[in-house]
């Protein structure tokens, strides 16, 4: 009897455990995984203002437009649209196979109209709502909180303006612009953040705050490849919330985690070697993925009017300091590679106006030489940057100091900096620029002498009447060709007078497991799952 009751007992543990194993949900399921160490709040999308918000709402929600890898304009949920002559009024027609996932907010899966657009476009502006993204329906027409959008039908949306804004476009394709539905809105109230509704290639499914957050496939979505597949290709997608990136490197490096995006100072030299490459021994188990990130470094002067210097000699020490940094140097040694030498304008790699010949490449003796003609040696500057960015301060200080001029570097608290350099405090400090949207526009509006901080983000108070001719006038321009050559004179003539010393363009850098297929990257850094396998 004794025997009978073990055997009974195993055989019973092992019908247990193989019926544990078949109903396993994830069982056979290819999930996307990684880590989000920065912590989600909300997945509503008026409130995605940072990269961790804008990946995961971009699973969710979808805009009108979007951007592809080239940065050009493609629909998503508009199928077309037209501009008006004199660029003030955007019309989109509506595609009328985009329905929202299926909620116990609506019965019934329902198509997107063009009411929706109005509806989620006025939550954006809805002072109520405090939206950081407001600001991208600045130029949108409106009176006393009502603002120029309109359901012409369920097929047709239109966007007036109050004058030419050509970015305007490209902003749409923004998270903010997302479109939600009102029922779910209602529904939810305040927890909308943590029961989100879309139209995305996946929909929302499980979140225990700081532990994991869970999205499955959308069996409805829109979209479909080449062949005429429905996307997405993944069933899931999996974040995870580990605070220590430390901690989820090494499970990263062990395969828990199929994506890590950038790389933290700790672990750099670990992944890379000196020229940016990925070390031998991760070949085969990781994949690198870089390519041009619209975030462009560099160091600001304040252009004084009033300088003891005068114009003339002001301008060559400016040009003297952008030929005396070596950045190739800068970014083997300090970056392991990672970046684009700054040789260009203000107008990052990889973005339309873009031009490497009208910036400063590395040469010494062209700085010296200005130096001497210009009666420039021993000329102090005071260079003011934060710690996490002291490394590149002394690279430049010890740089600069070969030209015959002095340079002395004083480490401040960011807000310190940020406080000092809005009110003209600061001769000389390290800034950097990433792009809210993908347009030159974005960059080239940091120099225009409407912009003067505190006003405005022209912290350097660069100044120049033909500069502010052609931004206006590059405002008005519908065609995408012309409108780019005026970006590029534009860049040109800024840096003539070198107003900044422009170090490197960043890039999007990308560990991938290597059993991920179709990721790829984007200037923007969006993360991009639909055509992602496993």
């Amino acid at each position: 009897m004794r025997v009978e009751r073990w055997v009974l007992l195993l055989i019973g543990f092992m019908f247990l455990t193989s019926c544990g194993k078949h109903e396993d949900p994830n069982e056979g399921l290819s999930i996307f995984k990684y880590n989000e160490s920065g912590g989600i709040m909300t997945l509503d999308p008026i409130y995605a203002k940072d990269l961790p918000h804008i990946w995961a709402c971009n699973q969710l929600f979808s805009s009108l437009v979007a951007f592809d890898e080239e940065m050009n304009v493609v629909p998503r949920v508009a199928k077309s649209w037209d501009i008006s002559d004199d660029g003030t009024v955007y019309t989109f027609h509506l595609r009328d196979d985009v329905y929202f996932h299926e909620d116990a907010s609506m019965p019934e899966p329902r198509c997107v109209t063009a009411e929706d657009f109005r509806y989620s476009f006025n939550r954006v502006v809805d002072k109520r709502l405090s939206s950081p993204g407001a600001w991208v329906f600045a130029m949108v027409d409106h009176e006393d909180g009502n603002y120029a959008f309109q359901a012409i039908d369920d097929s047709t949306f239109q966007v007036k303006l109050s004058k030419p804004f050509p970015p305007f476009l490209g902003i749409l394709s923004m998270t903010y612009a997302s479109v939600v539905p009102k029922e779910a809105v209602e529904y939810y109230g305040d927890d909308f953040r943590s029961h989100p509704v879309g139209t995305g290639p996946f929909h929302f499914q499980y979140w225990n705050e700081g532990v994991k957050l869970v999205f499955r496939k959308n069996p409805h979505y829109f979209e479909v490849d080449e062949k005429g597949e429905r996307l997405p290709y993944l069933d899931a997608v999996s974040i995870s919330f580990l605070i220590d990136r430390q901690v989820a490197f090494l499970e990263f490096v062990k395969g828990k985690f199929d994506f890590m995006s950038g790389i933290d100072a700790r672990y750099k030299d670990e992944l890379l070697t000196y020229d940016g490459e990925l070390r031998q021994k991760y070949e085969g188990k990781i994949d690198l993925i870089t390519g041009p990130y619209l975030n462009t470094e560099y160091i600001s002067f304040f252009v004084d009017p009033d300088d003891s210097l005068g114009v003339d000699r002001a301008r060559a020490m400016r040009q003297a300091v952008n030929y005396s940094i070596d950045r190739d140097k800068m970014l083997r040694y300090l970056r392991n590679g990672i970046g684009i030498p700054g040789t260009g304008g203000m107008i990052p790699d990889g973005l339309p106006g873009h031009n490497d010949g009208i910036g400063y490449d590395y040469d010494l003796k062209k700085a010296q030489r200005l130096v001497r003609d210009f009666r420039l040696e021993g000329y102090q500057l005071n260079l003011s940057t934060s710690a996490e960015y002291a490394d590149i301060g002394k690279f430049v200080q010890s740089q600069v100091e070969q030209t015959g001029m002095k340079c002395k570097m004083e480490v401040m608290p960011p807000a310190t900096i940020r406080s000092m350099r809005a009110n003209g405090s600061l001769q000389f400090f390290r800034a950097s620029w990433v792009a809210d949207y993908p347009d030159a526009e974005n960059y080239l509006s940091l120099f225009t002498t409407a912009n003067f901080a505190p006003n405005g983000p022209n912290y350097s108070h660069y100044s120049s009447k033909r500069y502010d001719q052609l931004y206006n006038k590059a405002m008005s321009v519908t065609d995408d060709d012309a409108r780019e050559r005026l970006y590029s004179e534009m860049d040109s003539l800024m840096m003539q007078d070198a107003p900044v010393v422009v170090l490197f363009y960043d890039e999007v850098l990308r560990f991938v497991n290597s059993r991920v297929k179709g990721l790829g990257c984007n200037p923007t850094n969006l993360l991009d799952l639909r055509k992602v396998t496993l």
